[in-house]
């Protein structure tokens, strides 16, 4: 496998606008992404599995044969797919980089399809209020709980999301799950600023810059690859999450460093307080608008 490439994707240079929908179709043989780093990352979830099942798993009784079509999914995804690093056979898969394997059969299906890939998965189901959250393998959150938002819907995930349901957004992604259908794949991008290079993040977060020391020294670009598509057999969306996490001090050396300083910087500054706010950047939105504007100059 090739080595790691900083910043494979980069919604901040204006291909997509933070607190959108912003959803675009994605091809089938990219919709589950291997990279370099996908031996940590399934090391760091069977980690997180082994110490706190119930933080990182949670399902609702009847999601059984929904699971079922997650695992199914994911398995013909990397068998058609990702065959160089992953081999799959009617009880179980090998992950050859890992040297280890997975049986199909081990537990809930969708903690097994997640034991596979790098992404997280999540279930969620119609009902009476909506789209809710039925099912989920998630890892890695970026400051959010899965214990506070199993069950919930749509409205109760997003609360705290500036203008999710005050607004336009929330209305149209209710309109985008009620007429997805089985067959499409769609996908969008978030980013957001970290204090440290942790996957598993399930709490808000508050970062500090110091300018002396160097503003981007300790920072990390964390950007969210979600996609969504119906399952054929129950009617559920199945959402994936998967985590680039990138350092800001290795951006200085990126021969288009000054391109994506630049579109950084214009979307961190066309935050409003609210927005500020939810990302944790309210404090220090400035020092780090002036650090990448010397990067872009």
């Amino acid at each position: 496998m090739k080595p790691a490439r900083p910043f494979r994707h980069t919604p901040y240079d204006g291909s997509s606008q933070p607190f959108t929908v912003g959803l675009k179709p994605v091809d089938e043989d990219s919709w589950l992404e291997v990279d370099p780093f996908l031996v940590p990352h399934l090391a760091e979830k069977e980690r997180l599995i082994g110490a706190s099942l119930d933080v990182v798993f949670r399902a609702e009784p009847d999601t059984g044969a929904a699971q079922q079509e997650v695992l199914d999914l994911v398995t013909g995804h990397l068998a058609q797919y990702h065959p160089d690093t992953h081999r799959v056979s009617g009880h179980e898969v090998e992950l050859l980089q890992a040297g280890r394997r997975v049986a199909l059969a081990d537990g809930p299906a969708l903690l097994t399809a997640s034991r596979l890939v790098q992404e997280d998965l999540v279930l969620m189901r119609p009902g009476p209020d909506g789209y809710r959250l039925a099912a989920a393998s998630l890892c890695f959150p970026s400051s959010w709980s899965l214990a506070e938002k199993f069950g919930q819907s749509m409205t109760g995930i997003h609360d705290n999301v500036p203008g999710f349901n005050e607004g336009r957004m929330g209305r149209m992604v209710a309109r985008i799950f009620d007429n997805l259908k089985t067959g499409q794949l769609l996908g969008r991008f978030n980013w957001s600023i970290y204090p440290d290079a942790e996957l598993h993040h399930p709490q808000p977060k508050q970062i500090r810059v110091e300018i002396e020391d160097g503003a981007l020294a300790r920072l990390f670009l964390r950007v969210e690859r979600q996609t969504l598509r119906r399952l054929p057999g129950s009617g559920d969306i199945l959402f994936t999450i998967k985590i680039h996490h990138d350092p800001l001090a290795v951006l200085e050396s990126q021969e288009d460093r000054a391109e994506l300083a630049a579109g950084l910087r214009r979307q961190l500054l066309a935050l409003d307080p609210d927005q500020l706010a939810y990302k944790g950047l309210g404090p220090t939105r400035d020092a780090l608008a002036e650090a990448l504007e010397a990067l872009s100059g």
